[in-house]
């Protein structure tokens, strides 16, 4: 049966160009959001990318793996060079970012309305392109539901007490919000994870918190409690595109239980402890199928439900 579901994702691009000592550079398509929208896609949703795109080599790459997927790439008419990001590897696969990044997304209307959208990283900060992406979220949330990742890049949010400012914008403009406990330790020092989940929660915007834990698992936070999974045990190749990998799954998790769209808002913002650990399952799966392959690489179906098998 085909996906009737519409989700839309809001933001940037980003070739990452991998360097190892001894070894040539290696450019993967990357990007929070677009690795997101084609997490989505791989797993069988309809998804369309509205993003930039610049008229060169990391451009034609990004949307030939994009459109591969069946992410329906939708780009506004920015003539600014791709962006880049430099990415160097510790000796446990841990990504470092240096970012080379122009954000001027202009207003241009998704092909249909979505039922879902979901945005954050580099887009929901950087100006101008920040402006206009809060400003779609505003328009569409009415008859969509919103997931919103932080995904802080600190080279790049420029003013700490601005940057909080514009993450707590978008944390109250969201029904879901996914974090990882490294966003929140530079958005509020010292606070601990699920008190900040709590804190969110309690200002009346998102229902849901997913925070991610690196190799402790994660998080999922309501009003009613909290639910905690454990990762599965997975031979870490890198990290890029672990994050965007969990969200893409839970994305997927919660539309197989109609909790995306207008319809699902109530359940979305008030799941039981049932679905937030399924939830969370999808979620940690994908993310370590990720894990275990260079680059961000999430998987399809077959290579979730193997791993859901384990979990």
């Amino acid at each position: 049966m085909p996906d009737t579901l519409d989700l839309l994702v809001i933001g940037e691009c980003v070739a990452d160009i991998v360097r190892l000592p001894g070894t040539a550079d290696r450019v993967h398509p990357g990007g929070s959001p677009a690795n997101v929208a084609y997490g989505l896609a791989r797993l069988g949703r309809t998804v369309t990318l509205l993003t930039q795109l610049g008229p060169d080599g990391h451009g034609a790459l990004i949307r030939r793996h994009l459109v591969s997927a069946g992410v329906d790439v939708r780009t506004d008419r920015s003539a600014a060079a791709t962006p880049s990001a430099l990415v160097t590897l510790d000796d446990a696969g841990g990504a470092a970012y240096t970012f080379d990044v122009t954000w001027t997304l202009a207003a241009t209307p998704p092909p249909r309305p979505p039922h879902h959208v979901h945005t954050g990283s580099i887009a929901a900060v950087a100006e101008p392109g920040a402006t206009t992406v809060r400003a779609a979220i505003e328009s569409l949330r009415a008859t969509a539901t919103v997931s919103y990742d932080p995904n802080v890049r600190p080279d790049l949010m420029g003013d700490h007490a601005r940057a909080v400012r514009h993450a707590e914008r978008c944390v109250a403009l969201s029904d879901l919000v996914k974090a990882s406990d490294e966003d929140l330790a530079w958005l509020y020092p010292g606070r601990p994870p699920q008190r900040v989940a709590e804190d969110w929660i309690a200002t009346g915007g998102p229902g849901l918190v997913l925070v991610t834990r690196g190799a402790a698992g994660a998080l999922a936070v309501t009003a009613q409690g909290g639910t905690a999974i454990a990762a599965p045990p997975t031979a870490v190749v890198d990290t890029v595109g672990a994050g965007d990998a969990f969200m893409s799954g839970a994305l997927h998790a919660l539309a197989a239980r109609g909790l995306l769209g207008p319809a699902g808002r109530d359940g979305l913002r008030a799941p039981d402890a049932g679905t937030r650990a399924d939830v969370l399952r999808h979620a940690v799966a994908a993310a370590a199928v990720t894990v275990g392959r260079a680059g961000a690489s999430p998987p399809d179906p077959a290579e979730l439900q193997a791993v859901l098998a384990r979990v």
